[in-house]
């Protein structure tokens, strides 16, 4: 198995932890030490070496942060996490909603005389300090680089990840990385710059066309990057990591030691481009030129697939919807109270194994039933393991990488016969998918125009959810990618090639959790006969697997709505069905017939 269902979480270990911590802190002269769950990297997934958070909290979410102070110790985390926080993290750590509570008013309100809060430069970005610093304002807290107090006192503290790096062949990256550099480099001169710092594990993958294995579920290996106007590259990688690619680099990509890189920067001259929101601080300060906040310039061009990759995406979908029908099929098979699970999670992963083409699971597959449905990110373990039970919910969020694209879908499923609060919610959530599936509008609009289409539907029937409409996804790269997102805080503007997930969803604590998740990209939308006056975009679709239509209230959908179901349906139907098993393909038939 890829998945494993050991529990990671330690809660008791977390209070003799934050003593040792807070000794630390005391012998550093620090009222305050801060523990983000991040790496050098400044990526959003982390190697087991810098799962410094859940090693202290026992919090295992893949976002927040801890505020140690002497007294208190805040654990900050959003709304997907709130329930699973408490559940997670010991006495004496305090659960903190955040963004709604900012951690300088936190820390302002206990810190009202004034006290020094140390932070590991090399975890936080440049925006990140300037941005908390600014929000302390006149106050007499002061933030202080240390030394990571974390790994101080982590004894058996993992080694840092080196596997090996393969290639990502033009076959499936459409472009050259010589184009690829050549490119950025052009915008470089244009800028006036002589180089670029990339820092981000994907960003390098993507403009040198190689992938790696130093994340779990995420083909990246960890590394930094100088990017010249001369369209040469400084790679900041251990050679061992590097043999099978030597060649595919060439002589235009020099290998240098990872330790190196602060000396390398500190030698560089001119104006240098670097992404204000990802360089962290420590690599800011060893800088010898003039830093220009430019972004990051893979990042964008890395976001607008090119035709080469949006057809691998096409492509592993189909393979990837042959995999989820076979599973749905297995699950209707099933009699309630027969499995668990994790008896979930290894099937579908087992029949996506059998597509002979699966890399890995693009992350943890989250296999929930009942209460458990209500976490968003929930992680079954072998002590958490619930028996799918007649009349529950069974919310199941998976995805494969594949070399030619990466996959995430949500399916929720009626096990036997549920109730009419949960149709009617479930329905307003498959309303919120079609809204954006169906939207048109006009360019320039970013996710957070969009959001609220989503939303509205749930919002007519007091609900909401607590996380964003969509996140991007790679191209065989990391699930969760930037900048695009369908979110109400996302400013970039859509463009096309852009690939995101399109996942309202509705959760009740301590009862069910609903979600239903498509990927998308976006193109520009087709003409209608000459009646648009604006440049429109919409979104095409990428999922092809039928959604429960035992949980479908009909009645509160509207005819349009209707219409799209049953053609959604049709389209599955036709595409999936003649590449799945006999049994399957009747299963098919019957989940996709008309409303």
């Amino acid at each position: 198995m890829l998945q494993s269902f050991e529990v990671t979480s330690d809660p008791a270990a977390g209070v003799a932890r934050l003593a040792q911590l807070r000794k630390a802190m005391t012998a550093q002269g620090l009222d305050g030490f801060l523990i983000p769950r991040a790496d050098a990297h400044q990526g959003e997934y982390v190697a087991a070496r810098d799962e410094r958070l859940a090693w202290l909290t026992g919090f295992t979410g893949s976002a927040g942060f801890c505020a140690a102070l002497k007294d208190v110790a805040g654990v900050f985390v959003d709304g997907r996490y709130r329930v699973q926080v408490r559940e997670q993290v010991a006495h004496c750590y305090t659960p903190v909603d955040w963004p709604e509570v900012g951690l300088a008013d936190w820390l302002k309100a206990r810190l009202p005389h004034g006290g020094t809060v140390g932070f590991d430069p090399w975890l936080y970005s440049v925006a990140q300090i300037e941005d908390l610093r600014d929000r302390l304002g006149e106050t007499a807290i002061a933030l202080k680089e240390t030394d990571n107090l974390v790994d101080a006192i982590w004894e058996d503290q993992p080694e840092g990840p080196s596997e090996p790096v393969f290639s990502h062949p033009i076959e499936f990256a459409g472009v050259s990385h010589e184009e690829k550099r050549n490119q950025l480099a052009e915008g470089l001169r244009k800028a006036g710059c002589k180089a670029a710092l990339i820092t981000l594990p994907d960003s390098i993958m993507w403009l040198l066309n190689i992938r790696g294995a130093d994340i779990p579920r995420n083909p990246v290996a960890h590394g930094f990057a100088i990017l010249h106007d001369d369209a040469s590259v400084d790679l900041f990688m251990a050679a061992e990591k590097l043999g099978a690619v030597k060649d595919h680099l060439g002589d235009a990509v020099r290998i240098l030691p990872q330790p190196s890189f602060l000396e390398v920067v500190g030698k560089l001259t001119g104006k240098v481009q670097a992404d204000k929101g990802s360089l962290p601080v420590r690599v800011a300060e060893a800088c010898g030129a003039e830093l220009v906040w430019g972004g990051d310039p893979c990042v964008l061009p890395k976001a607008c697939k090119n035709p080469t990759e949006i057809q691998g995406m096409v492509d592993a979908h189909m393979r990837d919807a042959v995999a989820m029908c076979e599973f749905l099929a297995w699950v209707d098979a099933q009699p309630p109270g027969s499995m668990t699970e994790i008896d979930v999670a290894t099937k579908l992963e087992d029949l996506r194994r059998l597509t002979g083409q699966l890399h890995d699971i693009s992350f943890e597959t989250i296999s929930a039933t009942g209460p458990h449905g209500a976490l968003p990110h929930y992680r079954v373990t072998t002590e958490s393991n619930l028996t799918v039970e007649d009349g529950h919910l069974l919310l199941v969020d998976s995805g494969g990488q594949y070399r030619d694209g990466t996959t995430d879908i949500t399916r929720t499923m009626a096990i036997g016969e549920v109730g009419e609060e949960e149709r009617a919610c479930f329905t307003r959530v498959l309303q919120g998918v079609i809204a954006i599936h169906r939207a048109r509008f006009p360019r320039g609009l970013a996710g957070r125009d969009l959001d609220a289409l989503a939303r509205f539907p749930l919002w007519t029937a007091g609900k909401d959810f607590d996380h964003g409409t969509g996140h991007g996804v790679g191209a065989f790269l990391s699930v969760h990618e930037g900048p695009q997102r369908l979110s109400r805080v996302s400013e970039v503007k859509l463009q096309e090639g852009m690939i995101l997930s399109n996942e309202p969803g509705y959760y009740r604590e301590g009862a069910f959790g609903i979600r239903i998740e498509n990927l998308i990209v976006v193109q520009k939308a087709p003409d209608m006969d000459g009646a648009d006056d604006r440049d429109m975009l919409g979104f095409k679709n990428l999922t092809w697997v039928p959604i429960d239509r035992r949980l479908i209230a009909t009645s509160i959908l509207s005819p349009a709505e209707r219409t799209w179901i049953n053609t959604y349906h049709q389209q599955v139907r036709d595409k999936i069905s003649p590449l799945l098993s006999p049994k399957a393909a009747l299963w098919l038939r019957q989940a996709t017939e008309a409303l």
